[in-house]
């Protein structure tokens, strides 16, 4: 292989963030579908996920998510925290649990997926196992089953740009006694919200956001209640007149 191929693809490799993995190369040849939803994708009668969302049919085949969304990029949320003296340990993408038996402890590991294409795509998704490759890998499928589309657009006053960066309208989420807020916010305030709400909204390609949150003590409730805002945005019905004067896609 020539030196000057070695240094593009070298290139190519750091130009990916670090913890975001994207998915493989998917091959329709290989796949043989099971469900009447996959086999009219791969007969190519059904082209794009919108179809399958709006008609309200539930995916059972990650394949699908797989051919339709071909850029598709997954990582690992920061749901647990390792060990370390008085609570001072760093965060971790594993929340381990153990169970006491006259055998002996018997560790679980759950972890949280999430997986999106930065332009109005995102699903998350819970894996648990006795082993942590298991759940990584059954989190990641939950995730793709779980696929969502987003309404983006620019309903904040202060910018009025017509532009898909923010959200339409605020919208409110809920996950137990967690609620969070999210509201339009203009061109270059970034997304104003927790850290790992943050990544979610990115993989949904929202690049401003507002948020106000209530009783946020618990990571994995505010992860849900944020993932709940957003699929309660998508679920809105928007008049023909607001959708071109909000900027919605």
């Amino acid at each position: 292989m020539p030196e000057q191929e070695k240094i593009e693809q070298i290139k190519v490799i750091e130009e990916v963030p670090l913890g975001i993995k994207k998915v493989r190369e998917f091959n329709l040849d290989n796949w043989n579908p099971k469900t009447e939803i996959g086999k009219k994708v791969k007969a190519g009668q059904i082209t794009g996920l919108d179809e399958i969302i709006n008609s309200g049919q539930k995916i059972f085949e990650t394949e699908i998510v797989d051919y339709l969304l071909p850029n598709l990029q997954t990582e690992l949320l920061l749901i647990g925290q390792s060990k370390g003296k008085f609570g001072g340990g760093k965060r971790s993408i594993w929340r381990q649990t153990q169970k006491k038996t006259s055998e002996g402890n018997k560790p679980k590991f759950t972890t949280l997926a999430l997986v999106g294409n930065k332009d109005g795509y995102v699903g998350i998704g819970f894996g648990k196992s006795k082993e942590t490759m298991p759940a990584r890998e059954k989190a990641i499928r939950n995730a793709k089953l779980n696929v969502i589309k987003v309404k983006r657009g620019c309903g904040s006053w202060e910018c009025g740009c017509a532009k898909n960066h923010s959200i339409p309208f605020k919208v409110e989420g809920k996950s137990s006694s967690v609620s969070i807020r999210l509201m339009p916010a203009p061109k270059g305030a970034g997304l104003v919200v927790e850290k790992e709400c943050q990544k979610i909204l990115d993989f949904a390609g929202i690049k401003d956001v507002f948020s106000k949150t209530s009783k946020s003590r618990s990571k994995m409730g505010l992860i849900k209640a944020c993932f709940s805002a957003l699929k309660y945005l998508s679920n809105v019905k928007v008049k023909h007149e607001h959708i071109e004067r909000l900027g919605i896609k």
